[in-house]
């Protein structure tokens, strides 16, 4: 008995964030000094971090899911919506892109992890299944709560406005880098659709 309770505490005990921050910190690092992904091994990890490979295993069962949480790191998540407006929501979810596109252009490490990943179609499709898609639920919870309370158009496909409202954010922030991202865009971008999809009278 005296020789359990000790083993079943230590299986209990909570982990430790500062080795959280240590394993990703170092997984940064080492992309930032020009390290391939693929030349990462969790081993390799654990040695930069100053951990033991049990450590990390404990926290990522493989680099993939390790990495996720490395992109995550630099994302700031899907903002806060207040719910009262679905025009100042819908402004506040542009906003955030606009600012994730100006992260962007300003930070060599977040291109860098991003190309990396990037390179890697099934860590960057996990990506996108969980993060991106998480953001595009929020806009899809957003319209369809216009559209109850009939500030948006019913007999419109949401996939579409959704892509309408966030589309051009996207094309200008992320695919056209050399274009302006003005403070004032989000806002223009939403007054500017929601004008041609009110209902008419």
């Amino acid at each position: 008995m005296t020789d359990a309770a000790p083993a079943a505490e230590r299986r209990g005990r909570p982990r430790s964030l500062t080795a959280d921050t240590a394993i990703v910190e170092a997984v940064l690092r080492m992309l930032e000094e020009g390290v391939n992904i693929a030349e990462l091994s969790m081993e390799r990890i654990a040695r930069e971090a100053g951990v033991g490979k049990a450590t990390v295993y404990r926290r990522w069962p493989g680099k993939a899911e390790l990495m996720l949480d490395v992109m995550r790191s630099l994302d700031d998540g899907t903002p806060l919506m207040l719910g009262e407006s679905v025009r100042d929501d819908l402004v506040v979810m542009l906003e955030f892109l606009r600012r994730r596109g100006l992260a962007k252009r300003n930070s060599a490490l977040l291109r860098t992890v991003i190309a990396q990943v990037q390179a890697h179609p099934k860590l960057w499709q996990e990506y996108h299944d969980t993060v991106v898609r998480a953001r595009r639920e929020a806009v899809f919870a957003v319209l369809r709560r216009g559209v109850t309370t009939g500030e948006i158009r019913a007999d419109r496909d949401l996939e579409l406005l959704a892509d309408l409202f966030v589309g051009p954010m996207l094309s200008r922030a992320l695919m056209h880098e050399w274009r302006e991202l003005p403070e004032q865009l989000a806002a223009q971008i939403v007054d500017t659709v929601l004008e041609g999809v009110r209902p008419s009278g």
